[in-house]
């Protein structure tokens, strides 16, 4: 729990220091949720490049209302998750005003699901905690391999240890963090 505490201390300070101008968090925020607002975004556009717009759209829109924001969760996922999808109505909207795809707007949710964002974030949660109970070389190679999307060889470089090294062990990363991910989801 402990952790925990201090991801919350930590996603709260780099939400306060981005809010006051800190490009240095807001990059860090940034790193830290790009990849699940990309899914959220290219599940809900059905392509790479509205989801790369609607990501890019995304975190604009959140750097200009972060000094506005009042962080109420534990995590600043769920809020973007948010904007992602407002800006993915809008991408869609627009795309069915120039009539290339009018069907679109029925494949947006008509709401939202509360209660799927609450296990969404207890999910992204348990796996920040489980990571942190990660050793450091571990948890560096689920940084640079999972977060930032470094190759094998890449983070080996970057880390001073082999290919296979790197392999084994995110292997072994994604096995725990895919159960406790498993544990999360089930009622």
């Amino acid at each position: 729990m402990d952790a925990m505490a201090d991801d919350v201390i930590d996603d709260r300070a780099l939400v306060a220091r981005a809010a006051a101008g800190s490009e240095t968090a807001f990059r860090s925020l940034y790193r830290a949720y790009v990849r699940p607002v990309y899914w959220t975004a290219m599940g809900l556009v059905g392509n790479a490049a509205d989801a790369d717009d609607v990501v890019q759209e995304t975190f604009v829109v959140a750097w200009r209302k972060l000094p506005q924001l009042t962080l109420e969760g534990t995590s600043l996922l769920p809020w973007l998750a948010t904007v992602c999808r407002l800006q993915a109505a809008n991408r869609l909207r627009a795309r069915s005003r120039h009539g290339a795809h009018a069907a679109l707007d029925e494949d947006l949710p008509a709401r939202i699901d509360v209660e799927r964002d609450v296990v969404d974030a207890e999910t992204v949660r348990a796996i920040l905690a489980a990571v942190e109970g990660l050793g450091d070389l571990d948890r560096e190679i689920f940084r640079l391999c999972a977060a930032e999307g470094y190759g094998y060889q890449a983070a080996a470089d970057a880390l001073g240890v082999s290919h296979g090294t790197v392999r084994n062990r995110l292997s072994r990363i994604r096995t725990r963090v895919r159960a406790t991910a498993m544990e999360t989801e089930t009622p």
